[in-house]
């Protein structure tokens, strides 16, 4: 379900799960986090991260994993090791970017977004909530306002919103993201490594105090959790009651 190739000192790492829109399962991300390391360890000099088909990746497989402790800790140690590693990494968004596909782009260092290309959060429509890393990133990549935007208002952002307000460094596809990748590659690795610490070392990883820690948990401990899960497998709208 990861499919990886090098040309030159660039690899590209594809999420390759189609038929479930790129979803992450638990092997996509073990998968995800071997291509990681092996792309690293092989000598690359840039990563290209994108999605096969018409779907970056539509976040977490809410069929199950979404739901299970194991796989979020999962997840959270995956988005820090593409966060950290280091050699750039560009991610290509081919097509959307929802809840974890979004939370992959925003652990690579720049953005090419396809023109009908977008990204959101919609976590609030299904009862779920997502950790203080991701929000405050996002506040980072798209400044306050926009990114309560898409958190309290599930609002997604089109490919021209994004980089007008920089969270997309480019409008192309993956060929115009390989080629960026290319030319990054032939400069100062050792710059880029202190530009790279510097740039992520922006308090988005500083640790939450204990009352937010106790609000993201107690949203996952939830009835409301419970009822988004059962309002999607029987095709209906939730309703929550904040308990």
């Amino acid at each position: 379900m990861i499919v990886s190739s090098t040309e030159g000192a660039v690899t590209t790492i594809e999420l390759a799960r189609e038929a479930k829109r790129n979803a992450l399962d638990e092997a996509m991300v073990d998968d995800l986090s071997a291509a990681f390391s092996a792309a690293v360890d092989g000598g690359a000099r840039a990563i290209v991260l994108t999605g096969r088909g018409a779907v970056f990746s539509a976040g977490a497989d809410l069929s199950g994993p979404v739901y299970d402790p194991a796989f979020i800790d999962k997840l959270v140690t995956l988005i820090a090791q593409i966060e950290q590693t280091p050699i750039p990494v560009v991610a290509a968004l081919n097509g959307a970017a929802l809840g974890a596909g979004l939370q992959l782009s925003m652990a690579a260092d720049l953005r090419v977004m396809a023109p009908d290309a977008l990204a959101g959060i919609p976590a609030a429509k299904i009862g779920v909530t997502v950790d203080e890393w991701t929000i405050r990133r996002l506040v980072s990549l798209v400044g306050a306002g926009p990114a309560r935007g898409m958190l309290i208002g599930c609002d997604p952002l089109t490919a021209d919103r994004a980089y007008a307000l920089g969270f997309a460094n480019r409008i192309g596809d993956l060929a115009d993201a390989r080629h960026w990748a290319a030319s990054i590659a032939e400069l100062a690795p050792l710059t880029l490594a202190h530009y790279k610490l510097v740039l992520t070392g922006d308090g988005a990883r500083d640790e939450a105090p204990a009352d937010r820690h106790a609000a993201m948990m107690a949203a996952w401990e939830s009835e409301d959790l419970a009822e988004g899960r059962a309002a999607r497998a029987e095709k209906r709208t939730p309703v929550f009651r904040g308990r």
